[in-house]
């Protein structure tokens, strides 16, 4: 049963609605999933289902099921997990085809290391084809204040991956969404979206973002 409409943001669990959706429709996936790291923020906040992993390989299986044959996924992780994030994309059928680095000007945190970068893997399924202009693999990730989500992406980091993987007009599609990201940079760059995200609060202020981005286009 396909359940979705496109540009919209859908509230509920990203592996029981995904398996509800239509496979081989969506053209380009970006997402940031919990990192699984049981993480907090300075100010206390939580991000849903980040002390576990038990919807890892189930959603990465969702996912390539959904995705076009000769399409791309590019999916955050968490460093110290890595191991369990690759276990998972490969189980589900996905090629590693590349490793994006997002370079930060502030750590957001210091212990052995100040860390300073945010990362990412380019996923591939099936045969595909290189964009036509190779896109670098450090991107600079301008601070957003996590204002609306407490590891909130900037869209100015996340729309060259966009543009490069995902065709105009194309669908984009975000499992773990947040405050909407993905899906306004998409919905920017005339792409058409579908967002997934379980957070409530969160889910609303996507759907915010997204009607505001709309607004602004309309006006324009």
């Amino acid at each position: 049963m396909d359940i979705y409409q496109i540009n919209s943001v859908m509230h509920g669990d990203c592996v029981a609605l995904m398996r509800r959706m239509e496979s081989d429709t969506i053209d380009f996936i970006l997402t940031d999933p919990p990192y699984i790291t049981h993480y907090r923020s300075r100010d206390g906040r939580t991000v849903t289902n980040d002390d576990n992993g038990r919807w890892l390989q189930p959603a990465f299986t969702q996912m390539y099921r959904l995705l076009k044959n000769g399409s791309f996924c590019v999916s955050f992780y968490g460093w110290n997990k890595a191991d369990l994030f690759i276990s998972a994309w490969r189980a589900a059928g996905f090629r590693i085809v590349g490793h994006i680095v997002f370079r930060k000007r502030y750590a957001s945190s210091a212990r052995f290391l100040r860390y300073q970068h945010e990362q990412a893997y380019l996923l591939a399924k099936g045969d595909v084809t290189p964009p036509e202009s190779a896109l670098s693999d450090v991107i600079d990730f301008p601070y957003t204040g996590n204002r609306l989500h407490p590891t909130q992406k900037p869209t100015e980091a996340l729309q060259p991956l966009i543009r490069a993987f995902c065709k105009p007009r194309g669908i984009v599609l975000d499992p773990f969404c947040g405050s909407g990201s993905t899906l306004v940079a998409a919905k920017d760059l005339d792409r058409n979206f579908i967002g997934i995200e379980l957070d409530s609060a969160h889910h609303l202020t996507a759907c915010r973002r997204v009607r505001d981005a709309q607004s602004i286009e309309a006006a324009a």
